[in-house]
């Protein structure tokens, strides 16, 4: 099997590692496979690809799409590093308000996987990152919605000695408590 899953501490969210074939002239992997995705409980249908790239010291998160346009997402750092978050919000879990967070990068090739009720975040590490991820919801507008980043009921270890850099939007979401009642 080209692929290695991962159950992270919250069962949901899925650490996926590829299987990387290199030489001297560099290498392949399979970064999806719907047939070995789906035979490891990963059965979204993925229906838009992103692909971001932001500098060193940004944050961008916490952000998901209100029910009924929620997204699940298959998370990747083509170039750079970065530590990516997933936080539960999912009120009847009982990990919500709990998070994870893993170390992506264009050298270990990992990707996240994120199912719905969650919501999403990174910071970036290196001097730039880009981040190609699927996700099974096309983007809806008037669903977009966010959490503040550095929410203390949630205390996200960032392990960063920065003040990130945010956007407008990102400097003013509210708290966990303040959406999810």
């Amino acid at each position: 099997m080209p692929f290695e899953f991962e159950r992270l501490a919250i069962n949901d969210v899925i650490l996926v590692k590829p299987k990387v074939f290199g030489d001297s002239r560099g290498f392949f992997m399979e970064a999806y496979k719907k047939s070995d995705f789906f035979a490891n409980g990963i059965d979204v249908e993925f229906n838009q690809d992103n692909h971001s790239k932001s500098v060193k010291g940004v944050l961008r998160g916490l952000h998901y799409q209100e029910k009924p346009y929620g997204q699940a997402k298959l998370v990747r750092c083509s170039r750079g590093r970065i530590y990516d978050v997933a936080v539960d919000i999912r009120k009847e879990s009982e990990t919500f308000g709990k998070y994870v967070k893993v170390e992506l990068s264009e050298e270990n090739k990992h990707m996240l996987f994120i199912p719905e009720g969650f919501a999403h975040g990174f910071v970036v590490l290196s001097d730039e990152a880009e981040l190609l991820y699927k996700a099974s919801g096309e983007y809806c507008p008037s669903a977009d919605r966010g959490i503040l980043w550095c929410d203390k009921d949630i205390n996200i270890d960032w392990e960063i000695d920065f003040e990130p850099i945010l956007s407008e939007k990102d400097k003013v979401q509210p708290l966990l408590r303040e959406v999810i009642k």
